[in-house]
């Protein structure tokens, strides 16, 4: 079982910065592929999917946040975060860290097309971005 827990949410200005953070216990080093989703508030809004980190250290983001965010991972302290700078209103959401078994499949970019295939959530930190 795999425990996860994000930090680092908070309120910025459209434009700044923030970095989440997610600490991960019960944790087989390298045998996850770790990611953050997002899902803003409100009815029909899905869960989306931010960047993923493969444990070879290869990444793939989403669409709109190319060039804004950046995943990384430190094996050594089970840590994984997200580095998210220019941020701008529509980037408001839950954040939530996730893992799922790379023995399942090792496609980042497919899994942050299909959420469901995560094995493991953390509980979530909100980002606001005002303008």
């Amino acid at each position: 079982q795999v425990q996860l827990e994000e930090s680092g949410g908070g309120s910025v200005h459209t434009g700044g910065s923030l970095r989440l953070s997610c600490a991960a216990s019960g944790y087989v080093d390298k045998k996850y592929l770790m990611a953050w989703f997002r899902q803003a508030a409100g009815p029909g809004k899905e869960r989306e999917g931010v960047a993923a980190i493969d444990s070879d250290g290869s990444t793939t983001y989403g669409g709109s946040v190319k060039g804004r965010f950046t995943i990384s991972q430190d094996h050594a302290k089970n840590m994984l975060y997200l580095q998210m700078s220019d941020l701008k209103p529509e980037d408001t959401a839950m954040y939530y860290c996730a893992a799922r078994n790379l023995r399942e499949d090792r496609n980042l970019a497919w899994w942050l097309q299909v959420p469901a295939l995560t094995n493991y959530w953390g509980q979530g930190t909100q980002v606001t971005v005002s303008s």
